[in-house]
């Protein structure tokens, strides 16, 4: 059955950062939960930690397991959830559609869940139910933005971040960080007025698509010489420690800083300082308030979307449940035109009858067998699938 652990909403972010997983560990982390579960998907994002997993017993055996895996303390139980089946599936295709996103609506998300899906998938833990389950929700959420039109209300993190500088007037950028959060930011601030913005990378050589003269990409080591030629830092790091530091702000430079990362980037003992203003993910979160409602009433109305693919995940899982019944079926049915075929060669002339003896026989047999299986399909639809099976089986198996 498909499962799921992710932490309750609305959680400080002084709780989230405890389950903060560092991606370059995530592969370690499929490899150990694999060998426990038979499908495997982790979606981690700076407002999101959730592990889809399915595995044939609901247990707290499974859950002490993936916090071992993952080094959680296990103190920390009160702050997760633990779903399974149909109230998995709907809390996906709601995640896939933006209705648990911190800044509600927000369009990343939707990319993330692929994202995570094929990463899982490459790796060979997402090939049955739950790969299906992912691939029926990200088809739900492009579905749901499309018709909903949310683009016309446009949000993200990175947009409400570089929306809230620009309103303040500011020109001079550094941007720590080129995930996606941080190419994002550097794209909407390349549509606006601004005239410098220093990207600060690990690897400034990586970075080959930034073609504007606006922009300088340096590392980390010049990190600290162009303070305070900045008015405005947003920094969407994945380090596990802050990349700005407290004693590494200029005393006498005003700041306005967005932390947008989790867990954060920025020295919490900045916002003590006279000189800075630090706006972190959840600060970011409130600004959005006045969208909030008009993206709700919007989404509420086109709710009936994810109504649809769930039902539609759930007919594919019953049809699975027919897998076994209907592979035997054809079985049967290749049998029956073998023998027929046998018997004909030995009674015919040339060899071209042979072929369309074959021809002939074959497609007798197919739609039979086809008319069998859609009949029994309807049948499992309807839930009156026992007795079906049962005469199905009188005919072909035995």
């Amino acid at each position: 059955m498909n499962q799921l652990i992710g932490f309750k909403r609305n959680l400080s972010l002084d709780i989230r950062e405890k389950f903060a997983i560092r991606q370059s560990k995530i592969d370690q982390y499929l490899c150990e939960l694999t060998k426990k579960f038979s499908e495997v998907i982790i979606i981690n994002t700076c407002n999101r930690t959730e592990i889809y997993f399915n595995a044939d017993s609901c247990s707290e055996e499974n859950i002490d397991c993936i916090f071992d895996i993952f080094n959680w303390d296990k103190d920390l139980k009160e702050y997760i959830f633990h779903d399974k089946d149909d109230k998995v599936t709907v809390h996906l295709m709601e995640v896939a559609c933006g209705f648990h996103s911190k800044i509600l609506g927000e369009d990343q998300i939707l990319g993330q869940v692929k994202e995570s899906f094929l990463y899982s998938k490459d790796r060979g833990g997402a090939s049955g139910e739950l790969g299906r389950l992912f691939q029926t929700a990200i088809t739900c959420g492009k579905q749901f933005r499309t018709e909903a039109k949310l683009y016309e209300i446009p949000v993200s993190s990175s947009s409400i971040a570089v929306h809230e500088a620009i309103d303040r007037g500011y020109k001079a950028y550094m941007v720590i960080g080129y995930g996606e959060i941080g190419s994002l930011a550097v794209k909407y601030l390349l549509g606006q007025d601004v005239y410098k913005i220093f990207l600060v990378v690990r690897t400034p050589g990586n970075v080959k698509d930034i073609f504007d003269p606006r922009v300088e990409v340096i590392d980390f080591n010049r990190k600290n010489e162009v303070l305070k030629e900045v008015e405005c830092i947003i920094s969407c790091t994945s380090a596990p420690h802050p990349v700005v530091r407290y004693e590494e702000i200029p005393k006498e430079a005003e700041l306005f800083i967005l932390d947008l990362a989790v867990p954060r980037d920025v020295d919490k003992k900045i916002k003590t300082l006279d000189n800075v203003e630090l706006l972190d993910i959840d600060d970011i979160s409130k600004i959005d308030d006045k969208n909030k409602a008009l993206r709700r009433a919007r989404m509420i109305d086109f709710k009936y979307i994810i109504n649809e693919h769930f039902t539609e995940y759930r007919n594919w899982l019953k049809m699975r449940e027919l897998s076994p019944i209907i592979s035997s079926m054809k079985e049967a049915g290749k049998e029956v035109v073998s023998d027929r075929y046998a018997s004909y060669v030995n009674r015919a002339n040339n060899r071209n009858s042979e072929k369309l003896a074959e021809i002939l026989i074959k497609s007798t047999s197919d739609h039979y067998v086809n008319k069998a299986i859609n009949v029994l399909k309807e049948a499992k639809l309807k839930g009156c699938e026992e007795q079906c099976i049962e005469i199905i089986s009188k005919i072909f198996l035995s």
